[in-house]
């Protein structure tokens, strides 16, 4: 599959995510049928900025920090973002896990 339909799966499955969730880079591979491709959601997340309808603030790391806060255009706009949506963040880090996290192979079944 070339790197360009990747990244549009990836778009997709993060559309997906509901406001007040969060899911991970790995989770979203997992989805896609790449358990070790997390690094490549991670590109794409990346490449995804000037997309509004992306909304990329609901991608974190597994541990549930903001690893892609530097490319929302200030240092706690991610931040701002999550916590608009009711999702508490405390030293860049989402609080209450288990109660935000979103797995799409659970939830897209």
């Amino acid at each position: 599959m070339p790197k360009s339909d990747y990244f549009e799966d990836v778009y997709e499955v993060v559309r997906l995510i509901p406001t007040g969730r969060v899911t991970s880079y790995g989770a979203i591979a997992a989805y896609l049928g790449s358990k070790r491709g997390a690094r490549m959601v991670g590109w794409a997340m990346n490449n995804c900025h000037s997309r509004p309808d992306v909304p990329a603030h609901r991608v974190v790391n597994r541990q549930g920090l903001l690893t892609g806060k530097h490319c929302f255009g200030s240092p706690t706009a991610m931040q701002e973002l999550l916590e608009a949506e009711g999702v508490p963040v405390k030293n860049d880090q989402v609080q209450e896990w288990n109660r935000h996290f979103w797995d799409p192979l659970v939830e897209l079944q």
